[in-house]
């Protein structure tokens, strides 16, 4: 049974490889996510991968200009400081999750495997919210 809130949130495999190697330690959007630290995030690769790879857990957030969460987070986003901006054009404010204990899965959840577990499964665009029944968390229940 799972234990606190979980999300899955998609990205490419560069910014998932860049997680798990810890040179990118926060999480960027353009909208608030209305999560809270201590969320675990768990991360599927967008295809070819197609698969969920690994979990962080969200050790805070924060919502401010751009300008101000590049002179935080720049550092540690992963990102050239024109990757940056350009994410962020147009947006007044956005947001930065800081991840904590990033950590690959074992063996990572096909997305045949995650169809199988919840019927009709598709990766989230921007970010799905997984209550705690959602056979997922049963599935990589060992690796929490």
């Amino acid at each position: 049974m799972a234990k606190g809130e979980h999300i899955l949130i998609s990205l490419s495999r560069r910014h998932a490889d860049n997680i798990f190697s810890g040179r990118k330690q926060v999480e960027l959007r353009r909208r608030s996510m209305n999560v809270l630290p201590g969320t675990t995030v768990w991360v599927y690769v967008k295809l070819p991968v197609g698969s969920v790879v690994g979990r962080a857990k969200v050790g805070a957030v924060h919502a401010s200009s751009p300008a101000t969460l590049w002179r935080r987070f720049g550092s540690i986003s992963g990102l050239s400081r024109k990757e940056f901006f350009d994410y962020f054009e147009g947006v007044a404010a956005g947001v930065a999750l800081v991840l904590e204990n990033a950590q690959r899965l074992r063996s990572s959840l096909s997305l045949d495997a995650l169809r199988e577990l919840a019927d009709g499964f598709h990766p989230p665009q921007f970010f799905a919210r997984l209550g705690e029944k959602h056979p997922f968390l049963d599935a990589v229940a060992p690796t929490r």
